[in-house]
């Protein structure tokens, strides 16, 4: 977990991690803009196939928006697009239009992002003023709390759903005000069950690679996905979903329950106790198929 400063592209990190621990197989699990700072849950090894599983993970943040004007990138790094407008709401207004943005809604992300148009990214067809038209997604913003307004500027926290843009947010709430608003600064608090209270920056996960041996700011890869259940199994057992196979209540090590089919993934670990593969519950329920498999 990196403590994220601010300037750096999520790929910047990447690399620099890539450079540390002199690893090729380096990934981040969500994205964040050069603007912001805070917790990049960065992965190493084959813990980088875990992907589709901390990306989706909801997200916390807090941040400062600058009301009075929009601009092209939606936040402080772009060009003014608006006047100027010295016409600012009360806190009450204020409120009521934060309010508004909550729940779960379909949201345009900004033009100068990610995202990809006919396979390019929407930013270098941004960038050279062609004409953006992005499709909006569905997000859900579970609460987006003023915490001080001393205008033009309000600073926020806000909780929810991976893909959400807070830039968006901010650029909708200028556009509901009726005064424009970007994003000043950003600063992601959490993601899933992991706090930016336990990310090191930088500078310190290089001090510690330094020391040499095994980096003790890797988190061990069965510590990950703790919320899915997990299924100690036999030898027999691990060999077989070592070919893929289904295993059954028989490859287990005596002693287990059986894990429900209702859980959309099963943690399959060795008699050693390190984790072998993920699986689902098969619709029959008395079988788990191996669908990533750990070499």
């Amino acid at each position: 977990m990196v403590d994220k400063p601010p300037a750096w592209s999520s790929h910047d990190v990447v690399g620099k991690i890539r450079n540390i621990l002199g690893e090729r197989r380096v990934g981040h699990f969500g994205t964040l803009d050069p603007l912001a700072t805070g917790l990049l849950l960065v992965a190493v090894g084959q813990a980088t196939r875990f992907f589709p599983y901390f990306s989706a993970a909801d997200k916390s943040y807090c941040g400062r928006i600058r009301l009075g004007y929009a601009t092209d990138t939606y936040d402080a790094q772009g060009r003014a697009i608006t006047i100027e407008s010295d016409e600012l709401p009360d806190k009450e207004k204020l409120l009521t239009a934060m309010a508004g943005l909550t729940g779960s809604f379909l949201q345009v992300p900004p033009p100068f992002s990610a995202k990809k148009i006919q396979g390019r990214p929407s930013y270098k067809l941004a960038r050279r003023q062609r004409e953006v038209e992005l499709v909006p997604k569905l997000v859900t913003v579970r609460s987006f709390a003023m915490e001080s307004y001393n205008p033009p500027c309000v600073t926020f926290r806000t909780e929810c759903s991976a893909g959400t843009y807070i830039r968006s947010m901010a650029h909708d709430l200028g556009t509901a005000l009726g005064c424009g608003a970007h994003l000043q600064s950003l600063c992601r608090l959490s993601s899933g069950e992991y706090r930016l209270e336990q990310a090191l920056p930088l500078q310190e996960i290089e001090r510690l690679a330094a020391q040499g041996g095994q980096p003790s700011f890797l988190l061990p890869i069965e510590t990950l996905l703790s919320g899915f259940p997990k299924v100690l199994l036999n030898e027999p057992g691990c060999r077989l979903i070592k070919n893929g196979r289904r295993v059954s209540a028989s490859d287990m090590e005596p002693g287990q329950p059986w894990p429900s089919p209702l859980s959309p993934i099963i943690r399959l670990f060795g008699p050693d106790h390190r984790l072998k593969a993920l699986a689902r519950p098969d619709p029959d329920g008395r079988s788990l198929h191996p669908f990533l498999v750990l070499k």
